[in-house]
């Protein structure tokens, strides 16, 4: 069933500049963007994020590109997640963790281990050279109900992924993770997804929202191994099959 977004008279939707695209070369990046303003901003976002957008801040986005609809939103269908073999192990190789769902609060320990990710991970990005003031508005400015989720070895409590997630009416959202990145063997960053959909099916969510997927992008290929994935577009919410 299709929701229509409550947008008042005052909501205004803006568009941003044009940047070169972080996916796909040669292509030219631009957003729509709107604030997400109390009280209403839960309810907004909820029917926002039906019609595929995102949120950073206190802000909602979504891409609007010249010449351009690769992006495409994607959710997993928690009731119907397909748990294959590999995830199962997943799941048991990081046995010795455990998680603290905590407020969206930043810390120093969490900014190094962030800083180390972006600077292995994602050298030359937007976000490699972020001050901890940054860090500290990307973790703590949402209008809406926010977490961050730590994950610790059990024998040292040392810190080696953390997770920000919005959680809303009938979903939960990544926002954005990053983890330890000397522990290529534990797979974190599929761990955390697979945290996240059965943390959603403990809440009686029915989806777990993973931003965008470019099909020609090798960085968003990992969120087609998460089934049932939809995606957003022109007829609506469907199944990718791949």
């Amino acid at each position: 069933m299709s929701r229509s977004i409550p947008v008042k008279t005052t909501q205004i939707f803006h568009g941003t500049k044009e940047f070169s695209c972080p996916y796909l070369d040669g292509k030219i990046e631009r957003k729509v963007i709107t604030e997400l303003c109390e009280p209403d901003a839960e309810e907004l976002y909820d029917s926002l994020s039906i019609a595929g957008f995102r949120r950073s801040h206190n802000v909602a986005y979504r891409p609007a590109c010249p010449d351009c609809n690769a992006c495409v939103p994607v959710r997993i269908e928690v009731n119907n997640f397909f748990w294959t073999k590999s995830f199962k192990r997943t799941l048991k190789r990081n046995n010795d963790l455990f998680s603290m769902n905590l407020e969206a609060r930043a810390t120093l320990e969490q900014y190094h281990l962030f800083q180390t990710y972006q600077q292995s991970r994602h050298s030359g990005g937007e976000m490699e050279n972020m001050r901890y003031i940054d860090y500290k508005a990307m973790i703590e400015q949402s209008p809406i109900e926010t977490h961050t989720i730590e994950f610790r070895q059990k024998h040292n409590q040392k810190l080696v992924a953390v997770l920000l997630a919005d959680y809303q009416s009938d979903s939960v959202s990544a926002v954005y993770s990053f983890y330890d990145i000397t522990n290529s063997e534990r797979s974190l960053g599929t761990y955390m997804v697979l945290w996240t959909v059965k943390l959603a099916k403990f809440l009686n969510k029915k989806f777990v929202y993973l931003g965008y997927w470019v099909e020609k992008s090798p960085k968003m290929a990992y969120k087609t191994r998460f089934k049932p994935l939809e995606g957003l577009g022109p007829k609506g919410w469907e199944i990718i099959n791949l």
